[in-house]
């Protein structure tokens, strides 16, 4: 899986660094589809469980997609929503009797960039993140598990690029921190292609 990821990232790094020669613009609509890596790294996370101490690292594939409006405000300058849902493969984490197993993750922000070469786009974006899981304490006197959902924030920033007529490609990073008094701390990296209406 991580070889497929690996040869992922690098057909769309040499799509973003070929491109198309004629300028696009980054107005209006857009869908696409997403994937790539992603790290939590959790401390503690209050539940409605309970507290869950967890002090653990866990690394998942993940895949997803996403919507969004951009506005091209100049030449040069693009602002735009959008807003993702991301589901992870085996990105639980299990230490002693605590447990969260994430089902899913959406996202809703904004972002602003600025366009070099009339065909591509640096960014940066800021969001509202929200991820259910499955979660469970257990102890002396038993166990009590449910779903419950982490509400955070997010930041991050990419490129992205049109290597077809109305079709871009993204490389970007994301961090999230979905601790909510405790420390839950998602880092994302992530490929994508979209189609411009």
């Amino acid at each position: 899986m991580m070889r497929n990821m690996i040869g992922t990232a690098a057909a769309i790094g040499l799509a973003l660094a070929c491109g198309t020669a004629h300028a696009e613009s980054f107005q209006g609509p857009y869908v696409g589809v997403q994937a790539g890596w992603n790290r939590d790294s959790i401390g503690s996370a209050n539940s409605d469980v309970g507290r869950l101490d967890l002090r653990e690292s866990r690394d998942a594939f993940f895949g997803g997609g996403f919507a969004g409006y951009d506005h091209q405000l100049t030449d040069k300058i693009v602002v735009g929503v959008e807003a993702g849902f991301d589901i992870a493969a085996d990105d639980a984490s299990r230490v002693g009797g605590a447990l969260i197993d994430p089902n899913y993750s959406f996202d809703v922000g904004a972002r602003a960039g600025y366009v070099v070469g009339g065909n591509t786009l640096l960014y940066v974006r800021g969001s509202y993140e929200n991820m259910r899981a499955r979660i469970a304490l257990s102890d002396a006197s038993g166990t009590l598990s449910g779903h419950d959902s982490f509400d955070g924030w997010g930041v991050g920033a990419g490129v992205e690029r049109f290597v077809a007529d109305k079709v871009t490609a993204r490389i970007e990073y994301r961090y999230s921190d979905l601790g909510d008094g405790g420390k839950f701390d998602r880092h994302q990296t992530l490929v994508g292609l979209a189609y411009h209406f």
